[in-house]
């Protein structure tokens, strides 16, 4: 059969036009990251054979590679040997330490990024303004750092031991201080207990679970742990108020604090002594059952009760962080230097004891969410590096890889209500991501050999991660404490 070249170039126009139509109806993306092995927090596998589809701050899609050809990307990373996993999250920081701090506070976001946190969730300080600016510019896209979620403001009682509270002593007080807070749009309500009447703590809960918000805090020593559960506290803040509640004794130690009768200390000291186990059991149960979580922050709890041992002069961590934010740390330093050897003990055997309940706490069904308490004044406790710390922590007491990845990728926007958003490579959601050299579900240390993170459509590769170090330590070398 003879074809004539106008019949020829008729064809090929054809064929043409059908390869434009068919590239018009792939689906515009910007970046593909693909090759590399994903991990599943929620199911605690690695999964092989699918590539995440990025557009904007959105993952567009999670496919198997083959698909690959229904999409257009403007960047595509090959990635064999990497694994990628959702961004970490850091749910109890603090910022603060007056308006004199508030640059090297600044400082400390992109150092977050740094070591893989895309977001945080600030436990109230001495800066509540500020960070609520800071959420707004973070989730405007005009300042570069983790998603942050705030408290702003703490409630607590009159003349606290916290700067940056509100102070409230009645009813109405409390519904007042609720109002400033909603107007704010805080995300959850932070109560302490330095001088707040017991009572006034309660109906600090009765009011904020009225209306709605969530709420998170420390427990006082006159109410009992069930007490607090059964008035809908969303989270216990620090796994060593947990103590409490594995003893028989609880009830008789709380009333005899509350009378006067001994000190807090010496109420802990007397848990430690009558601690039981199916006692804690029974008590972590009914915890889950009334839906309060737990944030463990043992990584600091550990410097503390082992200052003896290491006084982090040499930390690599250290030359990250302001002259000013460093001259807070002595706060918590100089009162451990004034304790005996009988204290020291007992610093050390409290938190032993109670980072021994986190298999406990997984065990009986409590959600156990990753935070840190870094920041401002709590000494060597790195933002951005603490949290690394502290799933490691958890691994070392009991938990699994899985479990200690869940802690800080899942059950932190769950707490929030926002896992519609978080906690999963999934289409619809967040494109917080990081690529690691190694497997995390296999050697949790593998979370700090970062090779990417992915946060708000911007991509940090390890060179641009170096250099925020770099530039980070730079500048912190020039800070002087005000």
């Amino acid at each position: 059969m003879n074809i004539s070249f106008k019949q020829l170039s008729g064809a090929m126009l054809a064929l043409g036009l059908l390869s434009a139509a068919h590239a018009a109806d792939k689906i515009a993306a910007d970046l593909v990251l693909t090759k590399a092995t994903l991990i599943d927090v929620a199911g605690g596998k690695a999964v092989k054979g699918k590539s995440v589809v990025l557009k904007g701050d959105t993952i567009l899609a999670v496919v198997d590679d083959k698909q690959l050809v229904n999409y257009a990307a403007k960047k595509t990373i090959s990635l064999p040997g990497k694994y990628v996993m959702p961004g970490l999250w850091d749910t109890h920081v603090h910022f603060g330490g007056g308006p004199a701090l508030i640059d090297e506070n600044k400082h400390l976001l992109q150092l977050y990024l740094a070591y893989g946190i895309t977001a945080v969730r600030d436990c109230s300080g001495d800066l509540p303004d500020t960070v609520l600016q800071w959420r707004d510019e973070v989730n405007q896209r005009k300042l570069e750092g983790p998603t942050i979620f705030t408290s702003a403001a703490k409630l607590e009682g009159y003349k606290p031991l916290w700067k940056g509270t509100i102070e409230v002593g009645t009813p109405e007080e409390v519904s007042r201080a609720l109002d400033k807070l909603q107007s704010q749009k805080v995300d959850f309500v932070k109560i302490t207990e330095n001088t707040l009447k017991p009572e006034i703590y309660l109906e600090a809960l009765r009011q904020a679970k009225e209306r709605g918000m969530r709420t998170s805090g420390h427990i006082p020593v006159q109410l009992t742990l069930k007490t607090m559960f059964d008035a809908g506290l969303g989270t216990v803040e620090h796994q060593s108020y947990l103590l409490r509640a594995s003893t028989p004794r609880e009830e008789e130690l709380t009333a005899q604090v509350a009378a006067g009768k001994i000190t807090s200390k010496e109420a802990v000291k007397q848990s430690l002594d009558s601690y039981d186990e199916a006692t804690a059991r029974s008590s972590f149960r009914y915890m889950a059952s009334k839906g309060t979580a737990v944030v463990p922050t043992l990584s600091v709890s550990r410097v503390v009760a082992y200052l003896d041992h290491d006084d982090h002069a040499h930390d690599e961590a250290l030359q990250y962080i302001g002259a000013g934010l460093r001259a807070t740390y002595d706060w918590r330093v100089q009162r451990a230097a004034q304790d005996d050897a009988t204290a020291i003990a007992q610093r050390k055997a409290v938190f032993e004891k109670s980072a021994s309940l986190l298999p406990i706490l997984q065990q009986e069904g409590v959600s156990i969410i990753a935070g840190t308490d870094a920041g401002f004044l709590n000494s060597y406790d790195y933002p951005g590096q603490a949290l690394h710390d502290e799933i490691g922590l958890y691994v070392n007491y009991g938990l699994t890889p899985a479990q200690a990845l869940q802690s800080a990728v899942i059950n932190g926007p769950r707490f929030l209500g926002k896992l519609d958003h978080y906690g999963a490579l999934e289409a619809g959601k967040a494109a917080d991501v990081l690529v690691l050299d190694a497997n995390p579900l296999q050697d949790i240390s593998a979370t700090r050999k970062i090779r990417t993170v992915i946060s708000h459509g911007n991509l940090y590769d390890r060179a641009r991660l170096d250099k925020i170090l770099a530039d980070t330590k730079a500048w912190a070398a020039k800070t002087t404490a005000p």
